[in-house]
């Protein structure tokens, strides 16, 4: 292997190279990239830097170890299961922006400074977007360009506080910062849009339903995981993490249970299960950052799992609503077989992999004396088995009889799907060998008597809750609506009051320029008795005020700049 090789690469050239590429020499590619990739990770040392010396700053764009191999050895994975879930896919648009996004995460955790981190941080906005385009719906052109302005924004956000942060301390190197200074608040808000904090959280329900039934399998795996690694990377043991990350275990719950699209209610879980690990990243101790990253790596299994099984049932129906799904395990039963794995996951069942990462940071919160997040984390654990361990499967393949009559998706959906449900149990049986991934030695036993016991006391008594809601009819009904959350803010209020606000404005702004226009040209023309343009296009009203108001600007840029 090429020593000093960035993983990214591979994955930005072999976008250049797919357009160019047709049948089986296209699939073989697709194929080889996350397979080669990978191979030529496992020969990096830990440790391996590349620096480059360039403007006065030593930029650092490659930077292997511990964590970041760890993402990637777990990006190269996904990418191997995404590409083979989306083979049967003939649009080279979706092939094109899988790669480019899949390098973009890459170089994102492999950045050793910030400028290099903001690059990346915004390939991901631009490359993922054309994954919720691509199916070409008018709802997924408006989620898309609503997902594109606020990750576009969050990169705005991170550059302001990487120029604050250099301006402050001359060094652009991407390590711990520690909430101490504007711009490490900055640098925090951007992370937090792309981790989905709570009330930055709606570009996530709003956008990944809307993409094809394979670009959501890509989005599940890269964007938040990249922000949880930044805020693994910088703000380890950030206190304010540890409630953030309660809060967005809890309020996921009640909107996924009443939501009717299920790839929405996969979305909320999304967000459910990224709290625990940034719950992890806030405690700070060695058991809780390991378990915040390892439970972030059986995520993207488990959760691209359970994406994949929707995204089977939307390719086979045309249909994701639960009001509208039901008896699919009839004619999808290994479909059904491979939602149960991964729900089972989600769920933390024993000898299933989320078991062995989610009981780590749930731990770490006991021993830590975090009593109170503790019991929020495990309402949560019992919320996520209602809304993704009970709820998908039932209402997608049993519930009742839809009458709809399908076969099993294609076979390479069905070879991706059971590969991932393969490694959920797997991880789950054999802990050890994720274990030894881990960032900081491991001296956790997930398998011992209190562990299983709590954990099936737990979900025996969430079953029986959700039985007895649903026997009794208290548990809410599938019923096509449309769930307030809130981006009602900016997708139906702000609209409509910018909209106001500018009408009303609007004769006070053309008068007030207006004044001020004449006010300037009568001390010009008294102080150098000037008479007026001379130009035919000088004499024109726009060219005249656009004119004035660059001397504004100017006049206030260099005012802040000599503060």
């Amino acid at each position: 292997m090429i020593d000093g090789l960035p993983p990214f690469v591979l994955f930005l050239v072999g976008a250049v190279l797919i357009p160019f590429l047709r049948g089986w020499a296209r699939y073989a590619l697709l194929l080889a990239l996350p397979v080669v990739g990978g191979l030529h990770l496992l020969t990096v040392p830990e440790g391996q830097i590349v620096h480059i010396d360039l403007l006065g700053y030593q930029f650092t764009p490659y930077r292997a170890d511990r964590l970041s191999l760890l993402f990637g050895y777990l990006f190269h994975l996904a990418a191997f299961l995404s590409i083979i879930f989306s083979l049967h896919v003939r649009d080279t648009l979706q092939h094109v922006a899988g790669l480019l996004y899949v390098g973009s995460a890459l170089g994102a955790v492999f950045a050793g400074d910030l400028i290099t981190l903001f690059v990346f941080w915004e390939l991901l906005a631009i490359t993922s977007v054309f994954l919720i385009w691509a199916r070409r719906t008018p709802r997924a052109i408006a989620a898309g360009f609503r997902y594109l302005v606020i990750q576009v924004f969050s990169g705005l956000i991170l550059l302001a506080g990487v120029l604050v942060h250099v301006q402050q301390t001359g060094s652009i190197a991407f390590e711990y910062m520690g909430l101490n200074s504007p711009a490490s608040w900055l640098i925090f808000l951007a992370f937090g849009f792309k981790s989905a904090f709570p009330l930055l959280h709606n570009w996530l329900t709003d956008a990944y339903p809307e993409a094809t039934p394979t670009g959501t399998v890509f989005l599940s795996a890269f964007t938040t995981k990249v922000a949880v690694y930044a805020l693994a990377r910088a703000f380890p043991g950030t206190e304010v993490l540890i409630y953030i990350g309660a809060v967005m275990t809890c309020f996921p719950v009640f909107f996924a249970v009443i939501e009717n699209d299920l790839r929405r209610v996969l979305s909320y879980s999304m967000i459910n299960q990224i709290g625990f690990m940034v719950c992890g990243i806030g405690i700070g101790t060695h058991l809780a950052i390991n378990g915040a990253v390892s439970h972030a790596f059986n995520d993207v299994i488990f959760k691209g799992l359970l994406f994949m099984t929707m995204g089977a049932v939307l390719h086979m129906t045309g249909r994701i609503k639960g009001s509208e799904l039901g008896g699919l395990y009839k004619t999808m039963p290994i479909t059904t077989g491979f939602c149960i794995v991964g729900a089972a996951s989600i769920s933390a069942f024993p000898l299933f992999s989320g078991f062995v990462s989610k009981s780590m940071v749930m731990t770490a919160a006991l021993e830590e004396g975090y009593h109170w997040v503790w019991i929020a984390l495990l309402f949560a654990s019992a919320g996520v088995f209602h809304h993704a361990g009970i709820k998908i499967p039932f209402f997608a393949f049993y519930a009742k009889d839809s009458g709809i009559r399908v076969s099993e998706p294609p076979l390479n959906m069905l070879i991706a799907m059971g590969l991932a449900a393969v490694l959920c149990v797997f991880i789950g049986s054999y802990p050890w060998l994720l274990y030894g991934l881990l960032p900081f030695p491991v001296d956790y036993q997930p398998y011992d008597g209190t562990h299983v016991i709590a954990q099936l006391q737990l979900l025996f008594f969430s079953a029986l809750a959700f039985t007895w809601l649903k026997l009794s009819g208290l548990y809410p009904p599938e019923l096509p609506s449309v769930n307030l959350d809130s981006e009602w803010v900016y997708r139906w209020l702000a609209p409509r009051f910018i909209r106001k606000t500018a009408a009303l404005g609007s004769p006070l702004d053309v008068g007030l320029r207006r004044s001020v226009v004449k006010r300037v040209e009568a001390v010009i023309d008294a102080l150098f008795r000037y008479h007026g343009p001379q130009g035919v296009l000088a004499r024109t009203w726009a060219t005249g005020s656009m004119v004035l108001w660059v001397a504004i600007l100017l006049g206030v840029y260099l005012i802040f700049y000599y503060l």
